[in-house]
């Protein structure tokens, strides 16, 4: 008696339902995940083409230091409220009702900081701002 012999099937991989279960997984995934908070971007701020700050007579120059100190026209303040910032600017505001506000904030200064500028230049009555910027060429 002959037995024939079975030949050997090759087994074959079925990727289909592999694949089904792959996509399942990702749409999973895509959905459940969190997306990036406001506060994890970069942020970088552009660099301005301005020309060299120059002293005019209708212009106050508001310095503000990494650490949240204030200066007027070059003039420091001794504290660090709304209020000694408000006085200064009136102070150096007088006999210039169209005086210009230049706030030159530090690259590291605390948004409050310069928030506080703003504040203290509207309770003094004054509504020409403009912040001081590097040349492109200078950093």
């Amino acid at each position: 008696m002959k037995f024939s012999r079975r030949q050997i099937e090759e087994p074959e991989i079925n990727l289909i339902p592999f694949i089904d279960v792959l996509l399942v997984v990702l749409i999973f995934l895509m959905l459940s995940t969190t997306y990036s908070r406001f506060t994890e971007l970069q942020i970088n701020l552009p660099s301005a083409n301005a020309e060299k700050l120059a002293d005019h007579p209708g212009e106050i120059i508001v310095g503000v230091s990494v650490d949240g100190r204030y200066a007027v026209n070059h003039e420091a303040i001794d504290g660090r409220s709304v209020e000694l910032l408000t006085s200064a600017i009136s102070a150096a505001t007088a006999g210039k009702p169209d005086a210009v506000v230049i706030v030159s904030a530090d690259a590291m200064t605390p948004h409050q900081a310069v928030i506080n500028v703003l504040d203290a230049a509207r309770r003094a009555g004054l509504t020409r701002l403009t912040f001081a910027a590097q040349t492109a060429a200078s950093h």
